[in-house]
């Protein structure tokens, strides 16, 4: 992908799959999906309890990846990785918003938000700069197949 075609990919709404290096027990990495936004050329953001191993273990490596993909034919996905380069503690309430209505509709994101007050203080924001970029597009590959 281009560097505009990848950015507007990760731009789009998609769950994210967060990985970070999780040392305990020798394992492999803590991986799980979750809401994220990203505006192409900024920060990807993330929101968690501040008191969450995936917190503890984003803390500990300072650095995290994050994976989003399209779930049907033709493929695509889009790979970062990068340090984190900001936590807000607490989480602005803006923020939460923002990311309620970016992935529910106007009626549903204020029932969750009203549910989740909780939320506001109990998560961190955490901002990540895109460092490392992995992407394919398999609508190319998919094209020779049509009949």
């Amino acid at each position: 992908m281009s560097v505009e075609d990848r950015e507007d990919f990760l731009a789009g709404l998609h769950v994210g799959i967060l990985g970070v290096d999780d040392p305990r027990s020798g394992g492999g990495p803590l991986l799980v999906p979750l809401w994220y936004s990203y505006r192409p050329g900024g920060l990807v953001t993330i929101q968690t309890g501040r008191k969450t191993l995936k917190a503890r273990l984003i803390r500990d490596a300072g650095r995290f990846s994050l994976c989003a993909q399209d779930e049907s034919a033709p493929y695509r996905y889009v790979s970062v990785e990068g340090p984190v380069v900001a936590v807000e503690d607490p989480l602005p309430p803006a923020e939460h918003e923002a990311l309620a209505h970016r992935y529910l509709d106007t009626d549903t994101a204020a029932a969750y938000l009203a549910a989740n007050r909780q939320q506001l203080t109990d998560n961190i924001l955490i901002r990540m700069r895109p460092q490392r970029w992995r992407t394919a597009d398999f609508s190319a590959f998919a094209a020779e197949f049509d009949p």
